[in-house]
């Protein structure tokens, strides 16, 4: 790594070292080659192609699909001195020209664009006249078609290439299996550029699944640990989220609205809260969250079973970008596997990519039934080895029991046969516990030999049962039959007794909360000292008036983990605190004496 790389980054982003492959792919980048990077979010791909920007001559084009993200990344950079721009559809005609003229007189470092603007003649036009000195493709998974994050514009971005070949390009993401990066390749033209895959591990990101029972009630509980934070609750449908967050206000808790059926001055509204208050719950679809910058989002939640393991793994990276310890907690439900299920089946895509969608489908309903370490079965769908037993995840810390459900077993698959595979999981496990509905009567289903027979378990373990046996391919949900149960082939050696089967135990739907354990890291405050907790409070309101003066995410001033070794070490001295990580020579430039009074006052 030049010595010129690492005196723009101590002396621009305040940082002494660089982490995993960064210093690799800047000095690639900066020499002139083209690279994919896949890097788990929050662990600095916009330094990736921000550095290189500042070591190479002209203006770095950054191609953006959100104008809420170039928004704030634009600031961030400003606040470090940075000479940085965007153009979109929000900027009047004074300041998009003032903009292009900067673009043209090579006063710019770096400026941001959406796709659909970087692709008119006019913008190419101006493009030609530039001196360019990057192309940064982010979130380049929105090349693929099946992905929910889809935008087709990108795929025209191999005029890149085409039209200024000389000019290197990185495309990065946090999100990319194999056939997904496959079609980064393909689609971008990348099948040169070297690539740089980090960990996808994130050890700050505690991992909890909850099968389904009253999920609403199952949210509040989980959100009791995490009274006054900021967090992400997902949900499938528009309905469904509007009514979640009606019900968290209605418990006290800061919540706001987010999907694509809002008017659009109110979801920018809501968005902006989410980013530049601190406490607030963003109840959504997965319309919202692609390149959300916050780093203190502490849990990300899902009322509804994502469409895939990518999604979810993107989803859930939302949380803990500062690296603190956040949660992702998902509730889970046969009927989830089903509506996705139907949506596969339902859909215009060919046969070929039904079937990658269905084998995506199987194996989050494996991760969410596995009983081992979820860590290890997440990056083992990444193609990334773990050894697993991470001792923070909910499998890890609380393994789940087993029992012989082979019995148990033969009698719902029975069952499922006797009454014709006509019915879905609620019929079937009323039958079985001898259940008097009129549903029943109607259908002679009283006089089955299955009537009765499994009145040792109760409706929610019979669930259960059905649950796992549809995860372990014992039985399958005719989509097109309204839900109806289905044998397989596979059921046959269990029903004929050549096959035992060991079900996991779910726990009882009032659970023991979970305490904090000596492996989990507390809140920021709570692991300072009490005079260096009264400082970062201190500091944190002083950042909290800052930003809100300059209307402004507080994080892009400083994060937490910047003012919390503020706090601990309490430098009395401008060349003090220039030493502190996170503190580059323009944020000492414009807030050093501010914080230097914060901390004297404390």
């Amino acid at each position: 790594m030049s010595d010129a790389a690492l005196a723009q980054l101590r002396h621009v982003f305040g940082y002494d070292s660089f982490r995993g492959e960064q210093a690799r792919i800047v000095s690639h980048v900066a020499d002139g080659g083209d690279a994919l990077v896949l890097m788990p979010t929050g662990g600095g791909k916009s330094l990736c192609y921000q550095l290189p920007a500042l070591l190479r001559e002209g203006t770095a084009i950054v191609v953006s699909p959100l104008i809420a993200l170039m928004q704030d990344q634009v600031e961030a950079l400003r606040q470090l001195g940075v000479s940085a721009a965007f153009l979109n559809s929000t900027l009047d005609a004074d300041t998009t020209a003032r903009t292009e003229r900067d673009l043209l007189d090579g006063t710019l470092d770096l400026l941001y664009v959406a796709p659909e603007r970087l692709l008119t003649p006019r913008f190419l036009s101006l493009l030609d006249r530039a001196r360019v000195a990057l192309f940064a493709i982010d979130e380049a998974h929105c090349v693929s078609q099946w992905g929910h994050d889809f935008r087709p514009e990108y795929r025209q971005l191999t005029l890149l290439h085409e039209r200024w070949p000389q000019v290197p390009r990185i495309a990065l993401t946090a999100t990319a299996d194999a056939p997904t990066r496959r079609e980064i390749v393909e689609r971008l033209s990348l099948e040169q550029a070297q690539q740089f895959v980090s960990s996808f591990d994130r050890p700050n990101i505690r991992y909890t699944v909850v099968h389904k029972q009253d999920s609403r009630r199952q949210l509040t509980d989980f959100l009791d640990g995490h009274s006054g934070e900021s967090g992400i609750v997902y949900c499938l449908s528009r309905r469904k989220v509007e009514a979640t967050a009606a019900a968290l206000v209605q418990r006290g808790i800061d919540a706001l609205p987010y999907h694509a059926g809002l008017d659009a001055a109110v979801r920018a509204a809501n968005q902006r809260r989410f980013l530049r208050e601190e406490g607030v719950v963003m109840v959504a679809t997965i319309a919202f969250g692609m390149g959300i910058d916050k780093p203190d989002v502490r849990f990300v939640a899902h009322m509804d079973l994502p469409k895939s393991l990518e999604g979810y793994y993107q989803e859930t990276g939302r949380a803990g970008r500062d690296g603190e310890a956040a949660e992702a907690w998902l509730a889970y439900g046969l009927g989830d596997a089903v509506l996705l299920q139907k949506m596969i089946e339902t859909s215009d895509a060919g046969d070929e990519r039904k079937r990658l969608e269905r084998r995506k489908l199987d194996a989050l309903i494996g991760f969410c039934e596995s009983t081992g370490c979820r860590r290890q079965t997440l990056l083992g769908y990444f193609g990334e080895a773990h050894p697993g037993a991470c001792g923070w995840c909910d499998n890890c810390q609380q393994p789940p029991q087993s029992w012989d459900g082979t019995i148990a077993a033969q009698k719902a698959l029975s069952c499922v046969y006797r009454s014709g595979q006509r019915f879905g999981v609620a019929h079937v496990v009323d039958i079985l516990r001898g259940a008097d509905t009129a549903k029943i009567r109607q259908n002679g289903h009283d006089t089955l030999s299955t009537y009765g027979i499994g009145t040792d378990l109760d409706a929610n373990q019979w669930r259960s049962v059905f649950r796992q046996l549809v995860a372990a391919g014992l039985l399958e949900v005719d989509v097109e039959g309204h839900g109806s149960l289905r044998l397989t082939p596979a059921s046959a050696a269990v029903l004929k007794g050549g096959q035992t089967l060991s079900l996991r135990s779910d726990p009882p739907a009032r659970a023991r909360k979970r305490e904090r354990n000596a492996r989990e890291p507390g809140s920021a405050v709570a692991q300072l000292p009490p005079e260096a907790a009264a400082r970062f409070d201190a500091l944190r309101h002083w950042r909290s008036e800052a930003a809100r003066t300059q209307g402004v995410p507080a994080y892009v001033i400083f994060h937490d983990a910047t003012l919390r070794s503020i706090a601990l070490l309490a430098p009395s001295q401008l060349d003090a605190l220039a030493r502190i990580s996170g503190v580059g020579a323009g944020k000492l430039e414009r807030y050093g004496q501010a914080v230097l009074e914060t901390l004297a006052a404390a």
